[in-house]
């Protein structure tokens, strides 16, 4: 008898959700009349939609050179499809966005074809909101900001290009449209639960945790369910790219995954839902498409590559990037090689460009200066936030090392402009820069990995003692292998490898 009333009860929620849902895609067929009308366009019939799914559109980093390449694109080979930017940027205009493109990425975009949705709700995806259980605040957060976006504008191909990927069943059971996604990096993945299975101390596990065995077994059990419902909600995709290998060797991985103890749990109801209404695994993608980020090195390979000063350059956003390591390992390097020190001309500098996206990145700024004068190393510390590319253009041009200490750093653009522009690079020997970009050519360095303050130090020694002739040698084979590797031809070239387009014209 309960059971039946329980299934009684289902059933009428779900007819009452199946009602809302039709209802939203019959409006949306108004909405988007509307906004063809607004764009101006004069055939409707003929046109698509893609809807990007970018939070932190307006954000100015490697993520969003990725959106706005693939968008001018679009607009350059493809003119009857419009462009639909999902953004919570709402303190700006689609005008600005536009301007600060150019002026950021020395990217083109034509208003004609494309619209911003501004979202009210992205402050539900911001890692302030969840001081705890971070992972899944921050995704039931994304699935709520999706369903606002749903409600704006349904497209016909959704795309998400910041790896919001519990997105994905939302808009499956709202929009019943395809899915598509760039990954950037996995938001869990093996690794992390295999530390805290060794209850390794790290950035994801705190000591607190880590030194308690409850804890720690509680954590793991929060890990695997969410590493599942994750897997699952990938699983609703219909192509995934991802930006290198070290993020498709975890995607694939994660694709594949199976927990034999929930996937039983979930034959039992309310949580069979979940198995009618997802799509079957022959249907999903069995693995993924790397396609290298757009990097437009044109006028970064045009920077005269000798005559370069001793500056330590910094090209990444104030948030996750790890600078306070940046810092520490200049710091090294002049209590090692005090013959740095000073003002004189044998001096080194270490400049640190990036974007301040909020008050929480303000922060961090703000932190890190003091951080410097903590270190003693201010005088010989120079910040420059929200550059705007022909100042960091200039900096390139002078500068002879590029710095990356982010640890498993899933691709890193910077570097790739750091190479194009002769500069040599020192990253941390993780993640995907070891792997795709700093590769040697033609059996040759192209640059150096380092793990500890101790080793980046004597990778800057290196660097700024080669003899002219090797350094001369080294900067030149950076740049040819990122101009051939990694240029916005390539880029498009994979991102049509996809097969986006049989799904938006099927």
């Amino acid at each position: 008898m309960a059971w039946a009333l329980v299934i009684f009860l289902v059933g009428i929620v779900f007819a009452q959700a199946v009602g809302k849902i039709l209802g939203l895609r019959r409006r949306n067929v108004q909405q988007r009349a509307q906004l063809l009308s607004a764009l101006g366009v004069q055939d409707a019939s003929s046109k698509k939609i893609i809807g990007f799914f970018h939070p932190y559109c307006n954000a100015g980093g490697g993520g969003e050179r990725v959106l706005w390449a693939a968008v001018h694109a679009l607009q350059r080979k493809e003119p009857d499809v419009i462009s639909v930017v999902y953004s919570g940027d709402t303190d700006t205009t689609k005008e600005k966005i536009i301007d600060k493109v150019k002026a950021r990425f020395d990217i083109e975009l034509s208003p004609r074809t494309l619209h911003i949705v501004f979202l009210q709700s992205r402050s539900l995806v911001e890692e302030s909101a969840w001081p705890r259980f971070t992972l899944l605040g921050q995704s039931l957060g994304s699935m709520y900001l999706v369903w606002e976006a749903m409600m704006n504008l349904i497209p016909d191909l959704f795309i998400d290009t910041m790896g919001y990927a519990f997105t994905f069943p939302v808009v499956s059971l709202l929009g019943n449209i395809p899915i598509g996604a760039y990954i950037h990096y996995p938001t869990i993945s093996t690794t992390m639960l295999s530390r805290v299975r060794s209850r390794m101390q790290g950035h994801t596990n705190s000591q607190s945790i880590s030194s308690s065995l409850l804890l720690s077994q509680g954590k793991l059990l929060y890990y695997r369910v969410f590493m599942y419902y994750y897997a699952y909600s990938l699983r609703q995709a219909r192509f995934i790219m991802v930006n290198s290998s070290w993020t498709k060797g975890h995607i694939d991985s994660i694709l594949q995954h199976q927990d034999i103890l929930l996937d039983a749990v979930h034959y039992l109801p309310p949580l069979i839902l979940f198995k009618l209404l997802s799509r079957s695994r022959s249907q999903s993608p069995r693995a993924t498409q790397l396609v290298y980020p757009s990097c437009d090195t044109r006028q970064m390979s045009k920077l005269p590559l000798e005559g370069r000063e001793g500056i330590i350059l910094s090209i990444a956003q104030f948030r996750h990037k790890d600078h306070a390591a940046q810092l520490r390992a200049f710091h090294k390097f002049l209590e090692l090689y005090p013959e740095y020190r000073g003002a004189g001309p044998s001096a080194a500098k270490l400049v640190l460009v990036g974007g301040s996206r909020n008050v929480g990145d303000a922060t961090r700024v703000e932190t890190l200066r003091l951080l410097a004068q903590e270190l003693g190393i201010d005088s010989q510390v120079q910040f420059a936030v929200n550059a705007r590319f022909s100042e960091m253009l200039g900096w390139l041009g002078r500068a002879s090392i590029g710095l990356s200490t982010m640890v498993d750093e899933h691709f890193g653009i910077n570097i790739v402009e750091f190479m194009a522009a002769g500069v040599i690079p020192v990253t941390h020997a993780s993640g995907g820069a070891p792997l795709d970009i700093v590769v040697p050519l033609n059996g040759e360095p192209t640059g150096y990995h380092a793990t500890t303050p101790e080793t980046f130090a004597e990778a800057f020694r290196t660097i700024f003692t080669l003899p002219p002739e090797a350094e001369l040698a080294m900067r030149q084979r950076a740049r040819t292998l990122a101009v051939q590797k990694f240029s916005p031809e390539e880029f498009e070239r994979a991102w049509d490898a996809s097969g986006w387009r049989d799904w938006l014209f099927r």
